[in-house]
């Protein structure tokens, strides 16, 4: 069943687990991602980034979407991840996306408030979460600017006034993640996770989180973490198992075949990550 955000991640905030929100870039994304959501039994969020969009349109993502979620009986919320303004956050309201992000991170703090406000404001009206960003996550998302050589850590002060005068109801925090390939092990900044949590009633976000060490996501969970978003990841163990079939079967000219291998792959990895965020059973 298609559901928004609020119910399954206020749950996973006050029982302490994490609900996994997975980047979907085709039909195939859709399916394995939810295979994965049925056999833990976990709730899903399944999530478009504005450049995905660019290539089908949001809605055909939420025709796929919303028929994954009308076979399954696990919740599954649709999202719209770095929304890049608000014309594009209102498109995808009203196409009937079941959340969406606005992400003001890359402007000063006060224009990241004006940005993030008007989309908060219809969210409430309309019944639909909306997840803000503040301070910075390193990297490349998508098509916006490479953040690199800016303080990456949220102020948890700010954090306190920038939820007041904006009325998000999620925020993604800048806690030393990345977007895109890690180059060395990455480090969350846990001290940061709970000063923050300690200060903020609504859940919080982790992004850039393909590559981090599993115990490091598990330590942010337990320490107020509630929503974990994976991309790259998702793409790498898509291309691998696509690859691999085609690498055994050259001759071979049914996408079908080695679509399998990919979903398979997304699949796997998909139900390590949701028993490493505690949400298996959680459905």
């Amino acid at each position: 069943m298609l559901v928004t955000t609020k119910e399954m991640l206020l749950d996973a905030k006050k029982n302490h687990y994490g609900v996994g929100a997975f980047n979907v870039e085709n039909l195939e994304f859709v399916m394995a991602v939810l295979a994965a959501a049925e056999e833990t039994k976990s709730p899903v969020i399944m999530q478009t980034t504005p450049g995905t969009v660019k290539s089908a349109g949001l809605d055909y993502f939420y025709g796929m979407v919303a028929a994954a979620a009308a076979r399954t009986e696990v919740p599954v919320a649709l999202h719209l991840d770095h929304g890049d303004g608000f014309e594009r956050c209102m498109q995808a309201m009203h196409t009937g996306y079941t959340s969406v992000m606005i992400d003001g991170s890359h402007v000063p703090y006060e224009e990241n408030i004006a940005t993030t406000a008007p989309v908060a404001r219809v969210g409430a009206a309309m019944g639909i979460p909306v997840e803000a960003e503040l301070g910075k996550v390193g990297g490349k998302e998508d098509d916006g600017p490479a953040v690199e050589g800016e303080n990456p850590y949220t102020d948890p002060d700010e954090a306190v006034e920038f939820v007041e005068r904006t009325g998000c109801t999620s925020l993604a925090i800048g806690v030393g993640t990345a977007h895109g390939v890690y180059h060395g092990t990455p480090h969350i900044q846990q001290d940061v996770v709970c000063e923050i949590a300690s200060k903020l009633d609504i859940p919080l976000v982790l992004h850039g989180t393909s590559g981090v060490p599993d115990e490091q996501v598990a330590e942010a969970i337990k320490n107020g973490i509630s929503k974990v978003n994976y991309a790259t990841e998702l793409r790498q163990a898509y291309t691998k198992g696509f690859m691999a079939y085609m690498a055994e079967n050259p001759e071979c000219f049914d996408p079908k075949k080695p679509a399998k291998w990919g979903m398979a792959e997304i699949t796997k990895i998909v139900k390590i990550r949701m028993e490493n965020l505690g949400s298996v059973g959680r459905a």
